[in-house]
């Protein structure tokens, strides 16, 4: 079994500013950052699967080169909490509405795969830390209350990834690179 999802691509430059804002928040090097490479907005989960499926998969994605790229802008942070306490700082992705095609498409055609239909809403977002012990409420506040200066970029790479899940985090490996009709 491989385990696999589908995302955009976000440019190398795009996370260095992102970075380079947060340093107005915190001492970056305190915490346990998400490697600026793992970095990238999850169009799809697909998860487990049988290896001897993913050349289909890698054709049935192939759709993807159909749609233009995408205008994106990152801004906003925020924090998905678990049981009240806070897990990760993700911030923003906004993209046109199209993105939503998408995904609904990958969604659809993936199904004839036995790969389940994703049933939450699709919520564009960046994980840029996975909090791992109890954090308090001033260390929330700063972050929630910081404006990130919003980073306008176009996203025109769709890829296909597999998450290696080890002991000390998942290792991930571009698989295929599906770039998307220039324009947005």
């Amino acid at each position: 079994m491989i385990r696999l999802f589908v995302a955009l691509k976000i440019p190398n430059e795009v996370k260095d500013k992102i970075f380079s804002h947060l340093e107005n928040v915190v001492n970056l090097a305190d915490f346990q950052w998400e490697p600026k490479e793992k970095i990238h907005l999850t169009l799809k989960f697909i998860g487990n699967v049988r290896e001897e499926l993913l050349p289909k998969i890698i054709q049935e994605i192939e759709f993807v080169k159909e749609y233009s790229s995408f205008d994106c802008e990152v801004s906003n942070l925020g924090f998905f909490f678990r049981y009240n306490e806070a897990k990760i700082l993700w911030c923003n992705l906004f993209t046109d509405k199209t993105i939503l095609s998408l995904v609904d498409e990958l969604n659809e055609r993936l199904e004839k795969f036995d790969i389940a239909i994703e049933k939450r809403k699709f919520k564009g977002h960046l994980t840029l830390l996975r909090i791992k012990k109890r954090v308090d409420q001033d260390f929330i506040k700063k972050f929630e209350e910081f404006k990130l200066d919003p980073i306008k970029f176009n996203g025109n790479q769709v890829v296909l990834i597999q998450s290696f899940l080890k002991p000390g985090g998942s290792e991930y490996k571009v698989l295929k690179n599906y770039e998307l009709i220039n324009g947005g």
